[in-house]
């Protein structure tokens, strides 16, 4: 017996030497593996602000109830002294949870009962309610955490922040419109993990090695609109919109000096708490003929290139044919008349714009073209953008190689078309449009966004001397756009009536009424561009659009402090004879 015990014992302490000294380090191992949990440390998504730091995007901590209903008879509901039992299961449950959930007491009571297991009975419950929720001890209740993205200002500005969706059903929020798409990658971060050791009942065991790799959050995206003037811009093209029956109607603000879209809104903006649809953004994404308004550039350009000065005159008939047979007039019946490059525009004289750009190839026309962008998209920080349509003049036939001169037949976005105008009013230099000024990590530097270098189209005399001509538009006597000009400030602009065909059988009846200024047109601050497409009550720019830049730029004016204009000088001559009144359409 004795020798049969040392054997045992001999064993035994091999055994133990086996696993203290020879395996000792691979089994401890083993066992801590066994105990050792990794959880993930969500990063938080960035934020998306407005210009002054307004929250226009940011996420929120909800939680869903859950409850398994096979524990809930357990439950037992006391009363204040602890003592009294004023209720069990799940009717006593159901009474005490319905007033914080905010649901009926009787539908909740029997979701509670059952034996399926776990039933979720709330979902967006914000961390306080969800604390006294678990105050109330309910056998089987439990919360998941979940992060929400919420938007504080609705609809304004709302399909250019654009929404997320958890696209995984993870809770892992993913863009999917507007700026949260754009820069999903900024905004998301990098998740973190913590790695821990549990003991027995689930508990993290005290004093054990723990491993944690930190979160990095979401950067900030901060935008450059003004959300009180977004807010405003998008009640008056809602409007204008319902007045005129409009399909669809856009505008836009834009810093002259820096090139920053300080307002881009249009009519039905998607509010993203409750997205519906694809959150098209008409300004950016649907190219339009700009009509009148493409008379800006071919003006421009051939002042550029020396061919004529704002006081040149030209015969200008009601019906004018090309050398190649091709017939067109202006909006309405005249006689013939006289008039300067200035009164061309100011009476949007289509078959005086004809005369001026005939002056140049076509080639030369492209080029400017290319060089106020309208062959490329404007840069703005939003997906489906394009460059313009039927910008290349071999595409042109013999029609287009004329209509082209007065925005028909070829076709730009709101944005494209208003940095022509903003682009004279930066005294001749182009800067690209941009959405956004910057992002802010999680450390809290800041870095710039970036954008491409300023661009010199035309000489500061040519874009001088295009805003002074382009003040009798709103300001001469009987010019198409009087309904713009504002009190107190001098303003620059142009009309624009294009041609549209309609939806049915494809005829030319439908139209786009558009308009683009700067103002103070002396030093100018802003442009602003509108387009209303396809009205069906109105129809040329300067009675629909010219109204719209009126109280959106009055607005924009007052809301930025921007001062009345100090210096006021005498504007061209409409006619070789000083006239500064021009005959035809008073709209």
């Amino acid at each position: 017996m004795l020798a049969v015990v040392l054997v045992l014992l001999l064993m035994f302490a091999g055994r133990l030497v086996q696993v203290q000294v020879i395996d000792g380090a691979a089994l401890a191992e083993q066992a801590r593996s066994q105990r050792e949990r990794t959880y993930t440390v969500h990063a938080s998504r960035g934020e998306i602000v407005d210009a002054d730091g307004f929250v226009l995007a940011t996420s929120v901590v909800r939680y869903d109830v859950v409850v398994d209903q096979r524990q809930v008879p357990a439950y037992v509901r006391y009363g204040e002294d602890n003592s009294t039992v004023e209720g069990r299961g799940a009717s006593a449950a159901a009474a005490a949870l319905a007033p914080l959930l905010g649901v009926s007491e009787h539908e909740l009571g029997a979701t509670l009962t059952g034996t399926a297991g776990y039933k979720v009975i709330a979902t967006d419950v914000t961390p306080e309610v969800r604390q006294q929720v678990m105050d109330l001890g309910i056998n089987g209740l439990t919360t998941e955490q979940k992060t929400k993205r919420v938007y504080p200002g609705g609809s304004t500005a709302g399909s250019i922040v654009g929404w997320v969706n958890d696209t995984d059903g993870d809770g892992t929020l993913q863009g999917a419109a507007g700026l949260e798409s754009r820069f999903d990658d900024v905004l998301t971060g990098t998740n973190g993990s913590r790695t821990v050791e549990i003991g027995v009942g689930g508990t993290v065991i005290p004093g054990a090695a723990q491993t944690v790799v930190a979160a990095r959050d979401g950067e900030t995206v901060h935008t450059t609109l003004d959300l009180d003037l977004q807010q405003q811009c998008q009640q008056v093209i809602d409007a204008k919109k319902t007045e005129t029956g409009a399909e669809w109607a856009a505008a836009t603000v834009v810093d002259v000096k820096t090139g920053e879209v300080l307002a881009l809104c249009e009519s039905d903006m998607i509010d993203p708490n409750a997205p519906t649809g694809f959150g098209k953004i008409n300004a950016v994404q649907s190219p339009y003929e700009p009509g009148s308004t493409g008379k800006i550039l071919t003006v421009a350009a051939a002042m550029e290139e020396g061919l004529i000065s704002p006081t040149s005159d030209f015969d200008v008939p009601y019906h004018y044919t090309t050398p190649n047979g091709q017939v067109f007039k202006d909006h309405t019946e005249h006689p013939d008349e006289r008039l300067t490059v200035a009164g061309i525009l100011a009476d949007s004289s289509n078959t005086g714009t004809i005369q001026i750009g005939s002056l140049m190839s076509d080639a030369t026309r492209a080029k400017y073209m290319q060089a106020f962008g309208w062959d490329e998209p404007s840069g703005v920080e939003l997906a489906g953008e394009s460059g313009g349509y039927n910008l290349d003049p071999d595409g042109w036939d013999g029609r287009t190689k004329y209509a082209s001169m007065f925005g028909q037949g070829v076709a730009v976005d709101l944005l494209q078309n208003v940095n022509v105008i903003a682009t004279l009013g930066n005294g001749g230099v182009r800067n690209q449009l941009h959405l956004v000024s910057g992002f802010t990590d999680s450390s809290g530097t800041f870095t710039p966004q970036t954008v491409a270098d300023p661009v010199r189209v035309v000489s500061p005399e040519t874009a001088d001397q295009m805003l002074l001509m382009l003040e009798s538009v709103t300001s001469a006597d009987g010019a198409t756009g009087n309904r713009a000009a504002i009190d107190g400030y001098r303003v620059a602009g142009k009309t624009g009536t294009a041609q549209v065909a309609n939806t049915t059988d494809g005829r030319l009846t439908d139209s786009a009424a558009s308009f683009v200024g700067v103002v103070p047109a002396d030093d100018p601050q802003i442009a602003v561009g509108v387009i209303i497409y396809r009205p069906q009550h109105g129809f040329f720019g300067g009675t629909i659009a010219a109204p719209v830049f009126h109280d959106i730029a009055s607005f924009a004016l007052s809301t930025l402090g921007i001062p009345p204009t100090g210096v006021t000088e005498p504007l061209y001559p409409l006619t070789p004879g000083g006239d500064m009144s021009v005959p035809g359409y008073d709209g």
